[in-house]
């Protein structure tokens, strides 16, 4: 008898775990991502993946992080334009991205022009200067000019001020949602404009 109950409940067991393994044929959950936390790897390119709202994006950089952006590229996707900032150095960045009523230089308080209709500041947490990072910055164009009739314009700027890389990236039209992402090996902090 008791040989036999115990038989059951392994049985029983058995049933249950197997009835929660999910099988090759059922997809798996996507993960939740919020704005403010990092995800380290941005969606594939295409249209069901366009930005929808235009609030500030912010998530905060990794202990110790000491990065260098390396490069600034852009890019044109089905539903969006993409903006990307290569770094290189230590730890995982961070970043404040929101649309702001003119581009000012912090430090200097100078303001920088920036083509477009609105201006993303782009504010990269976790940034040291080359000599703390041991890394060569970003040496190439400025500004970095998007494919014409998208909706980034030109990427402006990436200069390091208390820990921070500062750039603009202009944009056609005021209010056009857009996404902010993390990027690894190498790192990167990726911003994707609705088109």
């Amino acid at each position: 008898m008791i040989r036999t109950r115990i038989g059951l409940a392994v049985s029983a067991a058995a049933l249950v775990l197997a009835g929660c393994s999910a099988s090759d044929s059922d997809p798996a959950p996507s993960p939740a991502v919020s704005v403010n936390t990092p995800t380290t790897q941005a969606p594939e390119p295409d249209s069901t993946n366009t930005p929808t709202d235009a609030a500030d994006k912010v998530s905060p950089a990794g202990a110790g992080a000491k990065l260098t952006v390396t490069d600034i590229r852009t890019g044109v996707h089905e539903g969006f334009d993409r903006v990307v900032y290569e770094l290189d150095g230590e730890g995982t960045p961070g970043w404040r991205v929101g649309y702001v009523a003119e581009a000012v230089q912090d430090g200097s308080g100078n303001e920088v022009t920036v083509a477009g209709d609105a201006v993303l500041q782009v504010l990269i947490d976790g940034s040291a200067y080359p000599f703390d990072s041991g890394v060569e910055p970003y040496a190439g164009p400025d500004p970095v000019l998007a494919a014409p009739g998208g909706s980034v314009v030109e990427v402006t700027g990436s200069g390091v001020f208390e820990g921070v890389t500062q750039s603009f990236v202009g944009v056609s039209e005021s209010g056009t949602p857009f996404a902010v992402y993390s990027l690894s090996d190498p790192e990167r902090v990726v911003i994707d404009v609705a088109r």
